[in-house]
């Protein structure tokens, strides 16, 4: 790929000088050196720069949310989570906690941990629901009034919206 300045019909005066030395090229040998430089630091991007060239090479990483086998082991009960059109119509409910940010709820402190309220759960005003984790920062979201947990929208690890519905207290 060569990104020169002279007509097309007339030879390019850099012909045979080695690539290194012609600025109007790409040298793609280096640019497959920095790649493979890439894959073997796992780097995301690098950059290159000498006298008035300069090359940058990225990429693209994409990371997956880690899967938690020890609670699929555990002999926990499965929790009654709520459907999804229970859920819209919850969200207009009065007893409704909303989530009050963009993030993923956790039903737990840590992995393994005793779940922070079920369904039929007792609450006092303050106490925490669940944490609603946000750009690594682990909120905890406590229940605004006392009352009885009547429905739960939310799996441990569940992706959730502003304004989600999250828990029912009546």
């Amino acid at each position: 790929m060569t990104f020169g300045r002279a007509a097309p019909d007339q030879p390019r005066k850099d012909q045979d000088k080695p690539m290194s030395e012609k600025k109007d090229q790409i040298d793609q040998d280096l640019i497959r050196q920095l790649a493979m430089l890439l894959d073997e630091t796992n780097l995301t991007e690098i950059e290159l720069e000498r006298d008035d060239f300069r090359v940058r090479v990225a990429r693209q990483v994409t990371v997956e949310a880690p899967v938690s086998f020890a609670r699929a082991a555990a002999a926990a009960p499965a929790p009654v989570v709520a459907t999804p059109v229970a859920a819209a119509e919850a969200a207009s409910h009065p007893g409704a906690v909303l989530s009050p940010m963009v993030g993923t709820a956790y039903r737990s402190p840590e992995p393994g941990a005793r779940t922070f309220v079920e369904i039929g759960d007792t609450v006092a005003a303050g106490d925490t629901l669940l944490i609603v984790e946000a750009m690594k920062t682990m909120n905890q979201i406590p229940a605004p009034r006392a009352g009885r947990v009547t429905a739960i929208f939310v799996d441990d690890g569940q992706p959730v919206e502003y304004g989600e519905p999250l828990v029912v207290i009546e």
